[in-house]
């Protein structure tokens, strides 16, 4: 079945659509330092530049097409990445990126929500339970999660130069959370990392 690519173009009002969607993820997830702040502006140009190159205009194919003079196929830096291979599986593993992405966001802060906002004894605690039982950092895993199901989608040269300094941006939000709380809980902390992991749930390793 041949598909007319051309025809999810100039949809602006399902850019803009697409845009709230995927930054009302970003409602989940807390904004108290200028790190994170950083990191969710990063992520919502990521956001941004996945929407109109999908449904305004393929920015991309035009600088390259104006750079080498070639016409690239559906698939390289325009269209869905995996079309040439695979069909619409790249599309598939995208949808199923943004369900999953946002379970572990919702969750997350559905589990911080109840053990601690509602609590009213000003106690800072380690969250260990619901989705915090498996992984330490399941928002930010979830965000990575969807930027990484873009580009299984529809890969352009903004989305290719903007992944690695979401990830980036992420990554070092955790390690720095990781640091303060290792302070803050130095008789809880080394049992919880032993058995949980970053952004991906582990099997418990004895500590020695």
């Amino acid at each position: 079945m041949k598909m007319d690519i051309w025809s999810y173009y100039g949809l602006w009002g399902t850019a803009f659509l697409w845009i709230l969607l995927t930054g009302a993820f970003l409602l989940f997830v807390p904004f108290y330092k200028r790190a994170e702040r950083r990191a969710a502006g990063f992520f919502i140009a990521f956001a941004i530049a996945f929407a109109l190159e999908m449904f305004g205009i393929p920015f991309s194919i035009y600088i390259v097409l104006w750079i080498t003079g070639r016409y690239l196929p559906v698939g390289v830096f325009w269209g869905y990445t995996l079309y040439g291979w695979f069909g619409m599986a790249g599309h598939y593993l995208y949808l199923g990126a943004i369900v999953g992405g946002g379970t572990l966001i919702i969750a997350g802060w559905a589990e911080i929500h109840r053990t601690e906002w509602k609590r009213d004894d000003g106690q800072l605690r380690l969250v260990r339970t619901g989705i915090y039982r498996y992984i330490r950092h399941p928002q930010y895993a979830g965000l990575i999660l969807i930027a990484s199901g873009a580009l299984l989608d529809w890969a352009t040269i903004p989305l290719i130069v903007l992944w690695p300094i979401v990830v980036r941006q992420y990554i070092a939000l955790a390690r720095n959370e990781e640091e303060l709380l290792a302070t803050r809980f130095p008789g809880e902390w080394p049992d919880y990392v032993a058995g949980t992991g970053r952004f991906l749930p582990r099997r418990p390793r004895p500590r020695p």
